[in-house]
């Protein structure tokens, strides 16, 4: 339905080391600064709650705590760790909220390094005696069990947890329609205001090559978020030899031929961001496997001498828009 008195108006600012955006169709003259400084707190909150880079937050708090101890977790913190155990056990592990002893040896995210030395089996080995989300204990009035040399990373769900949260207060706000975006985790509902859906491209051709051009994939977000995992911008080369970013928690290593992206679809953006980190782990075979007994929707980007393949599970092919013919 078209809705001649909104125009699109867009927000934007910085979190959790990437750029967030919202794009919204609000009355004309309406002052959207009460709502963007809204947005800004409530992303700021989060990256207190959940942020390994910030020394002091409550996840880096919660790390650094003593053997044994336990620990209230904030609401936003409870509730993202829960969904990520639940996926680490739906997933048998191949996402893992636990996983931070491995990030901090490999270099990654917080711990960022110029990548000169890869870590030697030994290493790899005793980091990977400090991963297991089973270590992990949760008392029924919401008190968590540090057991010790536990380090928690929820870098693959808390920015898809910061859409939803964006989403809630746009919809506490009474915006009927908006499609928010951090850092390339999406969320859309409603319209613009010319009637049209918000309407998402997943990338095909990595090499922007016309030749052997996969046909585009057009998604309509309406009530549903997208979250994309791969080796296109998180990845380094030494010696010779690509390292993902993304670990394999039972090897303690980057995952060898990683696809070149998973894109998932879910109704909530923590779940599309954690699923596309935990299907890429899993690989293709086993990942569309799990995929369709789950009801997921993923698609598969692969790689093979400079030309690309994509492979769906049956619940993103039902999501797919067909652009009508003439």
């Amino acid at each position: 339905m078209n809705t001649p008195n909104l125009d699109l108006a867009t927000l934007g600012g910085y979190t959790m080391g990437t750029t967030w955006s919202v794009k919204l169709a609000a009355p004309r003259q309406l002052d959207l600064h009460p709502l963007h400084n809204a947005i800004q707190a409530r992303l700021d909150q989060i990256v207190a709650e959940m942020s390994t880079w910030e020394s002091n937050s409550h996840i880096s708090r919660f790390n650094r705590a003593p053997v044994r101890s336990w620990h209230a977790l904030p609401n936003d913190f409870d509730l993202v760790l829960r969904t990520a155990l639940d996926i680490a056990m739906t997933s048998n592990g191949a996402f893992d909220p636990t996983v931070g002893p491995l990030v901090r040896l490999w270099g990654f995210g917080a711990y960022s390094g110029n990548h000169t030395q890869i870590p030697t089996p030994e290493a790899i080995t005793l980091a990977t005696t400090r991963v297991g989300w089973q270590h992990l204990e949760r008392t029924t009035d919401g008190h968590w069990l540090q057991p010790g040399g536990t380090e928690l990373d929820l870098s693959a769900i808390a920015k898809g947890y910061g859409v939803d949260a964006v989403a809630a207060i746009l919809h506490a706000k009474d915006v009927e329609h908006a499609l928010v975006d951090i850092g390339g985790e999406l969320y859309g509902y409603g319209h613009k205001p010319d009637g049209t859906p918000w309407s998402v491209l997943v990338e095909m051709d990595l090499t922007h090559q016309d030749d052997n051009a996969l046909p585009p994939c057009i998604i309509q977000l309406d009530g549903l978020a997208v979250a994309t995992s791969g080796d296109r911008w998180h990845h380094f080369e030494h010696e010779g030899q690509r390292y993902t970013h993304t670990i394999d928690p039972h090897q303690g290593t980057p995952i060898p031929d990683a696809p070149a992206l998973v894109t998932m679809i879910a109704s909530s953006a923590m779940h599309a961001d954690a699923w596309a980190t935990a299907l890429n782990a899993l690989g293709r075979e086993a990942g569309l496997a799990l995929a369709n007994t789950l009801g997921l929707a993923v698609r598969y980007l692969e790689h093979n001498n400079d030309a690309f393949t994509a492979y769906y599970s049956p619940a993103f092919t039902r999501l797919l828009h067909k652009p009508a013919t003439a």
